[in-house]
Parts: C-alpha cells; structure tokens; sequence
C-alpha cells in the first residue's frame, strides 16, 4: 500500500511538472494551423502507432464532433488508423513503413493538414527496428503534395520536431506522461477550436 501511495504522489509531481512545461505559443500556432484548415475548407488527417493510433481516433472524433457549432462549417477530420482491412492489405503489400503514406495518396490535397502523434517523434529503435518511420514518410509526403504538418511527440520531440512546421512537444521521458498528455492536448485544442469557431 505504502508503495503504491509513493507512485500515486511521484506521478502527480511529475504532472504538475509537465503542465509548466509545455510550450503554450507552440499550442497557440498548432490551434491556429488547425483553424486555417477549417476556415479554408481543408481536410486533417491524423495517425500514430500502438496508444498514440488511438489518440489519432479520439482526436479525429473530437475535431468532427465536439467542434462542431450549429449553423458553422464542420472540420473534415479523419484518423488513418480505422480501416483493419485497408490496414493490414497496405502492411501486406507495401510493408508497415507506407502505411500512413500509401493512405495518404488517395485523399491528401494541397492545403490539407497532416497530424502525426508519437511518443518519441520517430527516433529510437526495438526488436522491430527503428520507430514510427511510416509516420516520418507520411510527412514528407504531406510535404511534398503542399500540405501542412503538425507533430505531437516527447521526450525531446525526435526527428519529427525537425520535420513538421509546429511541434507540440512534451518534454518528459515517461511514455504514460506523454501519452496522457496528448490527449489532454488534444481536449484543449478542440476546445479553443470550438471557441474560435463561436467567433468566426
């Protein structure tokens, strides 16, 4: 019991750490990007890999529901992360690396807006060698067509801090800090989306 109250303590500390942390003008140029797709009519697509897929999920629900004011255009919100069939026929075929890109080919236009969620920000590597380079090639793609990217990562933002025009980065090295985070992020950019939109 004793244990697991020091747990409870340490990693309430570490949160109230984190929350000071976090680059709010970084935020602020990530809602905006976001608020130019809306005004402009553009699609967001969002993507990430093992907990951060459904942080993609949740925060394509979000963008399409819970910004949504009567009377006002709707975000066209969509996570790359839903269609088990496309999925796994994509990783089948062209390998776990295009995954997101090969998606991305279908749909993705000039002015579009890429989202990638990854712990790390595609540095590091495990038994299945380096991480997240399928979102790495997804932005490169999204880059190439005309689009805009915004990064949600950790740690010290990885590679894709250098790749994405805005990185929303929690500077913690826990995987659960920053995993709970991106979702708390996500549930502040929508909410001063919605706010925007009460406005515009």
């Amino acid at each position: 019991m004793v244990e697991s109250r020091e747990l409870i303590e340490t990693y309430f500390a570490e949160m109230k750490t984190i929350v000071d942390l976090i680059s709010r003008e970084t935020l602020d140029r990530a809602i905006e990007l976001l608020f130019g797709a809306w005004k402009g009519g553009n699609q967001v697509f969002i993507c990430g890999n093992g907990g951060s897929a459904s942080t993609a999920s949740h925060f394509a629900c979000d963008l399409s529901k819970a910004t949504s004011v009567d009377g006002k255009r709707r975000f066209k919100a969509t996570s790359l992360n839903e269609n088990a069939a496309l999925l796994t026929a994509l990783v089948n075929d062209n390998g776990f690396a295009n995954l997101f890109s090969e998606q991305l080919r279908n749909s993705f236009q000039k002015g579009d807006i890429l989202v990638c969620i990854s712990v790390h920000g595609g540095s590091g590597r495990d038994k299945a060698e380096s991480w997240s380079q399928n979102l790495l090639k997804a932005i490169q793609l999204a880059k190439d067509t005309g689009g805009r990217t915004i990064g949600f990562s950790g740690f010290d933002g990885g590679v894709m801090k250098e790749m994405v025009d805005v990185c929303v980065v929690v500077p913690f090295n826990s995987t659960p800090q920053v995993e709970s985070f991106h979702l708390a992020i996500e549930h502040l950019i929508c909410l001063c989306l919605k706010h925007k939109i009460e406005r515009a």
